[in-house]
């Protein structure tokens, strides 16, 4: 068998297994799994674990609020410091606001898109404005086309759904093997607490946070797992933030609903003591659910490492700290007029590895199925990408498990100013990531085209068979299986 590239000496990690073993591709697909490949280019990954490439299913790249500000990353700066942060494929957003169609939507999308980002894309669309020929016409289109993910919105004036809305998009997914996301937060208790507060003259970013009560969340993810049982449709419930949102999809799961949880790394590195920064320097840790408390924290880390969290996804939604993004209103603005989102694109995957295998709190193929696999299987993707077999594209992530860098703003790649993890100190890092067998990244830096990624047409979600029930404990004396034999 001719080869064009083979990859050596590395150990291979995916989400049921760990092996030694040298990967044969060819016109950018895995087509060999060997003792021992030779080819004319190879990569030597003596010493390094060899991951599938990450799945980067929750992020916000070219698109515009419902207020009409634009997010700072496009699709090549988003791209790339995705890459950076060791994924080959990404699913961003493409948001139909009032007054448009789906399929404008997604053409405009595609003309943002297609000549700009380096690594695989596809779309999940964001659903606002559910009319009778959205619904009968443009969704079943949209679903033809590839997009085989909705999202609905609980908040906000200008993007949320009533209850009868949520279950008619809810029906028309599960009829053509859709999955629908949800943001669950109740609108009615934000929209109380916020007048209030303001109403005290109390308006710096560190009210953002009890203006999001945890109840607002709990209630709208109890709501919206009631109303996907109702039709009996499969449901995501996005950034979880709360201990009690997350038993809810525990138990939902265990009772044998197609419910699927995802959690962010903000939810689990920052707690709202940050938004206390002084002056205005508490808008950059601004998101929505917003950021919770440190005992929240590990009661996240546990239902993570048990297996609660199907997804681990940035939620990057990159708002520079200006006039451009979140202090657009004024440097006096109150926190409902500060732009929601923080970015972290690049460190979604670093982050876990540093603190969650390295730490013990999860497992290498816990990693691989919460980078890449589960990502795949439920959108669609799975398993041309997600994981490391014949046939695969070859989306692969080579980590050096040992490499200690600092968090900086400037080594992310995207196009904002600020990091809220600047400073970290992180043991695990991505060195060499390639897209369908072309290098994106080498030595730890950049090296993809623009525009040479491809869209991703997704099919019919994957309802069975995820990674992320605990795995047996692995000694991190061993260097994560590196020792394993072949």
């Amino acid at each position: 068998m001719t080869l064009d590239l083979a990859v050596k000496g590395g150990t291979v990690v995916t989400a049921s297994d760990m092996f030694r073993a040298d990967i044969g591709i060819r016109h950018g697909r895995i087509v060999a799994l060997a003792e021992s490949l030779d080819a004319p280019e190879t990569i030597d990954a003596t010493g390094k674990l060899v991951l599938p490439g990450g799945i980067e299913a929750h992020c916000h790249i070219a698109q515009e609020s419902a207020t009409g500000g634009m997010t700072a990353d496009d699709y090549f700066t988003g791209g790339r410091s995705a890459a950076l942060g060791g994924n080959s494929s990404f699913i961003p957003f493409a948001a139909q606001h009032r007054g448009m169609g789906v399929t404008e939507t997604l053409d405009l999308y595609d003309g943002r898109a297609a000549p700009n980002s380096p690594i695989d894309y596809g779309y999940h669309l964001i659903v606002a404005d559910p009319t009778e020929q959205a619904l009968t016409q443009e969704l079943p289109a949209a679903f033809a086309r590839g997009v085989t993910s909705f999202k609905v919105f609980m908040t906000y004036d200008l993007m949320k759904i009533d209850d009868r809305q949520f279950l008619d998009i809810l029906t028309v997914a599960k009829t053509h093997g859709a999955v629908t996301m949800v943001h669950a937060e109740n609108h009615g208790m934000i929209g109380w607490m916020s007048e209030r507060l303001l109403a005290g003259g109390h308006s710096a970013p560190r009210y953002h946070a009890p203006s999001h009560p945890e109840l607002a969340e709990v209630e709208a993810i109890h709501r919206a797992i009631c109303l996907a049982r109702l039709v009996d449709a499969p449901l995501v419930i996005v950034h979880v933030s709360t201990e009690a949102g997350a038993k809810l999809v525990r138990d939902a799961r265990a009772e044998g609903a197609k419910i699927f949880g995802e959690t962010c790394p903000q939810y689990l590195f920052l707690t709202r003591d940050d938004l206390d920064r002084p002056g205005m320097e508490g808008a950059k840790f601004m998101c929505s659910p917003p950021l919770r408390d440190a005992a929240t924290q590990e009661a996240l880390w546990r239902h993570l490492r048990t297996g609660t969290f199907t997804l681990w996804s940035s939620d990057h939604a990159p708002y520079r700290f200006d006039a451009t993004g979140k202090l657009a209103k004024g440097p006096d603005a109150t926190f409902k007029q500060i732009a929601n989102g923080m970015p972290g694109i690049a460190l979604r995957l670093p982050l876990l590895f540093s603190e969650g295998v390295r730490t013990g709190r999860i497992t290498l193929p816990q990693f691989a199925a919460l980078s890449a696999t589960n990502a795949a299987k439920l959108y669609g993707l799975h398993p041309r990408k997600g994981t490391i077999c014949i046939g695969a594209d070859a989306d692969i992530a080579l980590w050096d498990p040992d490499l200690t860098r600092t968090v900086t703003a400037v080594d992310q790649g995207d196009a904002m100013d600020y990091t809220p993890f600047e400073g970290m100190r992180l043991t695990g890092w991505p060195v060499t990531v390639l897209s369908r067998g072309r290098k994106v990244v080498e030595g730890g830096a950049f090296v993809g085209a623009r525009g040479a990624g491809r869209f991703l047409a997704r099919a019919r979600a994957d309802m069975t068979g995820y990674a992320g029930t605990r795995a047996p404990e692995l000694d991190p004396a061993t260097n994560f299986g590196a020792e394993i034999a072949p």
